[in-house]
């Protein structure tokens, strides 16, 4: 299947103040993040830019150890290029992605997204009474 759009997990390719700008005015997750954590979770992180020509489009990141977990996280594509299949194409991508074919669990986060993310193998907890977290309210404000 041929596509308009390229991605890539070369992180010197982001256009790290169109993510941060994206997560911190756009995003319902991570409304006012400062561009430094940004960068940390950048730097600390796999993460898969998506390109229009030279010009980045989308994100998404995944919090790994490689062999058992993964997280997905901060998954966006510009409003301007929603509807022509790079999301689509994001995911297909990571979820390929030969490092992270042998996890066991992986576990995401989403408040509108559902149907895309069923389409790639995710589900409502299986045991929900099996899983906690901690969540501070605000973060960023």
């Amino acid at each position: 299947m041929s596509s308009e759009f390229t991605i890539s997990t070369d992180k010197a390719r982001l256009d790290r103040e169109l993510i941060h700008r994206f997560l911190r005015e756009d995003s319902y997750w991570a409304q006012n993040i400062p561009r430094d954590l940004v960068d940390l979770a950048i730097d600390n992180s796999l993460t898969f830019g998506v390109f229009d020509g030279d010009h980045q489009i989308g994100f998404a990141r995944v919090i790994t150890d490689f062999a058992v977990f993964a997280y997905l996280a901060d998954v966006f594509v510009l409003p301007e290029y929603r509807g022509r299949g790079a999301s689509k194409q994001l995911m297909r991508t990571i979820r390929e992605h030969p490092p992270l074919q042998r996890l066991r669990r992986w576990h995401l986060v989403t408040r509108d997204a559902h149907g895309l993310y069923r389409q790639f193998g995710f589900r409502e907890l299986e045991a929900p009474e099996r899983h906690m977290e901690i969540t501070k309210k605000n973060a960023y404000s």
